[in-house]
């Protein structure tokens, strides 16, 4: 790895950045551009709704919290295109550097002077536009660290424990400092994901058994460890047995979901968003959602993350029998992530897991999770682009080589080269 990128990081930019003309965007694959676009919009909705109580008594507007997500979601937009400008080989080529980022951004956060503590936990640098949730920058760039070191020790992996054991002791630094914030749900959602995408570089069957089970044995481990965490699980078992002090969260989120029924009291005829249910705009924003428009309209939300998930996997799938491995782990590991959060979000939501603090992607209030899980999305789209360039050549378009897009296909086949080499 040159570490010279460090040193002259707009030379790196100006070398490896391409702009994506407006025909390249439209190869993405419509279903997955159809299905971000409208868990995009369902977000905006839900946010609206579920805020527009607490923006009027404590802002004196009703559309405060709406206002800043879109402003959150235009800068997602543009950070998103300008992530989207990068050829993924050049990605593969700062991995390890992007692992560095990560890591330090998570012992920044810890430090009195950058880091800012609410409700105890000590998780944000603030930026002034927003405040930068730095566990969200480190889960996308471990994905990409780890996706890259499947690639370079592929042989190692699929053949000897300790090419499982490196990216899990990287991984374990990234906990430890996660835990000193203490952010427990994101440590499950990191841990988990590094340990599918393992599973999915071919680990063999037994390593994979042997490091599921430390980590559960680490995260149960690390669930006792803590007195506030003991009390969750024993609310989360029983949350009637105290509904007016340290069960009051689930329980009113649980009278949202029955006040909803299977179509709803209407969208904005909530009732818990009335200042009943504490953080009804982020990490209980789907209860919101389900009181409003019934068991029907989370369905119908669940099947919309759903479609963008495949399409990401099938991207990734496509990527795979092309040869591009670490597009391909990438893009599993990106939707990995959202699927670790979705289901973590929901059985809190629901009652089926106890309360960890992690909001719903694309969908709960919040400027980095908006921000770092679109632009994931848009490296997800990259490599459909290039994919899809890649396939046309090779297969049905020889004159797409000379007319359109020389320069990003000039790239994309030299990095093709590399990778068979590797």
């Amino acid at each position: 790895m040159n570490f010279r990128v460090l040193l002259h990081p707009i030379k790196f930019l100006r070398d490896n950045l391409e702009r994506i003309r407006f025909q390249e965007f439209c190869k993405i694959d419509p279903i997955f551009l159809a299905s971000v676009a409208c868990v995009l919009m369902l977000g905006i909705v839900m946010v609206s709704s579920a805020s527009i109580f607490l923006s009027e008594t404590k802002y004196a507007h009703p559309f405060y919290f709406m206002t800043r997500q879109i402003i959150y979601l235009i800068i997602g937009l543009g950070f998103g295109y300008f992530m989207m400008a990068i050829p993924t080989a050049s990605l593969q080529k700062i991995s390890i550097i992007l692992m560095w980022i990560g890591l330090l951004l998570l012992l920044a956060v810890l430090l009195p002077v950058l880091g800012k503590t609410v409700n105890g936990s000590q998780r944000w640098i603030n930026l002034g536009v927003f405040n930068l949730q730095a566990s969200e920058v480190a889960k996308v760039c471990m994905v990409v660290y780890v996706s890259g070191y499947l690639v370079r020790r592929a042989d190692r992996v699929k053949q000897r424990l300790i090419g499982s054991v490196m990216p899990m002791l990287v991984s374990s630094f990234f906990v430890f400092l996660l835990l000193l914030e203490p952010d427990f749900g994101a440590s499950v959602v990191l841990l988990g994901t590094v340990v599918a995408l393992l599973f999915i570089a071919g680990a063999p069957v037994n390593q994979f058994i042997i490091l599921l089970l430390g980590v559960i044995g680490f995260l149960g481990l690390i669930a006792v460890s803590e007195s506030y965490r003991v009390k969750r699980l024993l609310n989360f078992m029983d949350p009637w047995a105290d509904p007016y002090n340290d069960g009051y969260q689930l329980s009113q989120a649980l009278i949202a979901y029955g006040r909803g029924e299977w179509f709803g009291l209407g969208l904005g005829n909530s009732v818990q968003k009335l200042a009943y249910l504490p953080e009804a705009h982020t990490d209980f924003v789907f209860s919101i959602w389900v009181e409003e428009t019934g068991m029907l309209g989370g369905l119908m939300l669940l099947g919309v993350f759903g479609v963008m998930l495949s399409r990401m996997f099938k991207i990734g799938q496509f990527a795979m029998k092309l040869g591009r491995l670490f597009q391909g782990y990438m893009c599993f590991g990106f939707a990995i992530l959202i699927i670790a959060q979705v289901i973590i979000n929901v059985g809190v939501n629901t009652g089926f897991l106890p309360t960890k603090g992690l909001t719903l992607p694309l969908i709960s209030y919040g400027g980095s999770s908006l921000i770092i899980t679109l632009s994931s999305l848009f490296v997800v789209g990259r490599v459909d682009i290039e994919n899809r360039l890649i396939a046309a050549d090779s297969n049905l378009a020889p004159s797409l080589k000379q007319k359109k897009w020389p320069k990003l296909f000039g790239k994309m086949k030299a990095e093709q080269r590399t990778e068979v080499g590797e």
